[in-house]
């Protein structure tokens, strides 16, 4: 069982430079076929910067950035900045880079935007082929929540899950080990959890102890929620702490979850061990973390029916529909806010994406959601329907949703969305984003 020690957790923790000048952050960002050392084995891979998972990416509330891709592999690429409130140009999930090809993604960092993100290849027919491969990395917005009592004492771990290298593959990797020990040098952690697997699920819990849930995917909740478990669809990510109160070692376990096609796991799957401190004396927890404004419903410009199906013969589908990147699936008008109702009608679970527009949710099943959080990922029970509502409020342009399982994703479970300005207005230039929730 490999310790995660200062180098493992140094080169996630730390993650790629940037150079900073004038409010611009300016870096390079480089896909490769490379061989990789993943759970003593030695694989081909896929890989950013030579790393699986790649670097952690870490930016600041406020500031431009400017990345600059590369595509050093032999097939065509792109880059998704998972979650990122960003604009459609700037996401740009058309965009296929040939082999030697480069691309400048250059965006605003929205002020609010604190939080765990990702990025990924999201060329449509091979993302659950790269992902798979290890094309994949944490992507984290810094901001002044960071230093809020209960946050601050915490030390902060992130967890990259991912499942090796095939769909489900065994064993699942922990930043790219296989059931690794975390030793803990405070009385409390703060766990940045990514669910980076082409389409495992992980319901997760820490022996002996409640997750208090911080954040959701796009940062901040308004008050610690008490969890015994926690569901993290693909795509998804949360941040909880976990308060100490005695020392040991403590199994963070991967529960059987049940996704309409037999469970993930046996009984109950170790995933990491983390090694608790002797000095156990927890601060209190934040009490008050940020404000997410409730939605005003009563202005809701529309109501949108979207089902996800896959049929035997049909394939996989958003509204009947398979994906073709030319055709405009659904309409939206920047500056309203549409409630959608999302069915899942088919057996089996899939997790509903969609880029730069975070969602509240409002129901799960008619039953309403307990707390309000921003989200870019929700998963979507068998026979099921859920409802959120999406402000369109910052950004013109097309954009896609999809199935957040890879291979769905690749097979046609996805559509595109066009977000047009308000009549008679021309198209801003280069829009200004704004934050999606503010700080107490």
């Amino acid at each position: 069982m490999p310790w995660l020690g200062s180098r493992f957790w140094g080169g996630l923790g730390r993650g790629r430079p940037w150079g900073r000048a004038g409010g611009i952050a300016e870096t390079e960002l480089a896909a490769d076929p490379t061989t990789a050392s993943l759970a003593g084995a030695n694989v081909q891979a896929l890989a950013y910067e030579g790393s699986v998972p790649g670097p952690t990416l870490r930016l600041r509330e406020g500031e431009r950035v400017r990345l600059r891709f590369v595509n050093r592999l032999e097939e065509p690429t792109n880059l998704h900045l998972h979650g990122l409130h960003v604009s459609p140009e700037a996401d740009a999930p058309f965009l296929h880079l040939q082999p030697g090809e480069d691309h400048v993604y250059e965006f605003d960092v929205p002020e609010g935007s604190a939080g765990t993100y990702w990025y990924h290849p999201h060329p449509h027919g091979s993302v659950e082929g790269q992902l798979g491969a290890g094309l994949a990395g944490a992507l984290i917005v810094e901001g002044p929540f960071d230093s809020l009592p209960g946050i601050a004492e915490a030390e902060e771990r992130l967890l990259v899950l991912k499942d090796s290298p095939a769909f489900r593959g065994d064993p699942v990797l922990v930043n790219g080990a296989n059931q690794p020990i975390l030793q803990a040098k405070a009385a409390s952690l703060r766990l940045r959890l990514l669910n980076a697997s082409t389409g495992r699920y992980f319901r997760l819990a820490l022996e002996g102890h409640p997750l208090y849930l911080i954040a959701t995917d796009g940062g901040l909740i308004e008050e610690p929620v008490r969890l015994e478990e926690l569901l993290l669809a693909p795509g998804e990510r949360a941040e909880v702490l976990v308060c100490f109160e005695r020392e040991g070692n403590f199994r963070l376990m991967g529960l059987p979850y049940d996704a309409g096609d037999g469970p993930t796991s046996g009984p109950g799957e170790p995933l990491l061990t983390v090694a608790a401190p002797s000095r156990t004396e927890p601060g209190p927890l934040p009490s008050c973390l940020a404000e997410v404004p409730a939605l005003d419903l009563s202005r809701a410009s529309a109501i949108q029916r979207v089902t996800f199906e896959a049929g035997v013969f049909s394939g996989k589908q958003i509204d009947g529909k398979s994906f073709e990147m030319g055709r405009v699936d659904l309409h939206a008008e920047k500056g309203t806010l549409e409630v959608w109702e999302i069915e899942n009608l088919d057996n089996k679970a899939h997790p509903f994406h969609i880029h730069s527009y975070p969602f509240q949710v409002l129901s799960r099943d008619g039953v309403p959601e307990p707390f309000r959080a921003w989200r870019d990922v929700v998963n979507l029970p068998p026979g099921k329907v859920v409802r959120i509502a999406i402000p369109f409020s910052d950004f013109a342009g097309k954009t896609v949703f999809h199935c957040h399982l890879a291979g769905h994703e690749d097979s046609g479970m996805m559509a595109v969305l066009e977000v047009t300005e308000p009549e008679g207005e021309a198209p801003a230039a280069d829009p200004e984003p704004a934050g999606h929730h503010d700080h107490h």
